[in-house]
């Protein structure tokens, strides 16, 4: 058993591996993990930020906040799950199940930011105790791995973040002719999810408009 399935309370663990879904299937199951979920987001963008800033003495913070998102986005986080054994533990409903759910990249990440929640409650708030089991995880994602998906599009990096934070629909760009001249037209980008703009950017063509908008929501979302 992974260090990180160590608990002394129990209850804290069952907590954590309970999705939304069984708990709609078995009212008596208890509390959901979804406030867990969001602790151990925080505690691992914390953990992360630590990690990279020693290991990385002379990166910008620029590249510092593109590793960040590379080493706790989504499929990053999946991966972590499936090391430390939490896919066989999830306590998901029958239509969850069904669909895939101890495959789904999201719910693995959600499930291992919970448990990340609760084994920091478990061990009386000590950041200490939580950086001795996180950071060989981190020590084992390759060089090559973090580096690359840094530079990630950054339309695909929002789209990852609006799909593990808001819905699984992919984000709109919306992009219209805002002036220039006919052989160098300018283009103005929106990008709006769930009918709402999350970010807008300008650029000589459609692409490079949409790019700028994409960029301009990683931004605001502050993910950079």
């Amino acid at each position: 058993m992974h260090d990180l399935l160590i608990f002394r309370n129990a209850k804290l663990l069952y907590q954590a591996l309970t999705h939304r879904s069984y708990v709609h299937e078995n009212p008596g199951a208890g509390e959901h993990n979804e406030r867990l979920e969001f602790l151990g987001d925080a505690l691992l963008n914390f953990l992360s930020g630590q990690y990279l800033f020693h290991r990385y003495p002379e990166k910008s913070e620029d590249e510092l906040t593109r590793r960040r998102s590379a080493l706790v986005d989504q499929k990053q986080l999946a991966r972590f799950a499936l090391e430390v054994g939490l896919d066989s533990l999830m306590r998901l409903g029958k239509g969850a199940i069904q669909e895939g759910g101890y495959r789904n990249e999201n719910l693995l990440s959600s499930t291992f930011e919970a448990v990340v929640g609760a084994y920091y409650l478990d061990n009386d708030c000590d950041t200490k105790a939580l950086k001795k089991i996180i950071e060989p995880l981190f020590d084992s994602v390759p060089e090559g791995v973090v580096a690359s998906r840094s530079n990630i599009d950054s339309k695909n990096r929002f789209q990852e973040w609006v799909q593990k934070n808001i819905t699984k629909n992919p984000p709109e760009y919306i992009t219209v002719d805002d002036g220039g001249v006919p052989h160098a037209p300018i283009f103005l980008a929106e990008v709006i999810v769930e009918g709402k703009i999350y970010g807008k950017g300008r650029g000589k063509s459609k692409k490079e408009a949409q790019k700028a908008a994409a960029e301009d929501a990683l931004i605001k979302v502050g993910v950079g």
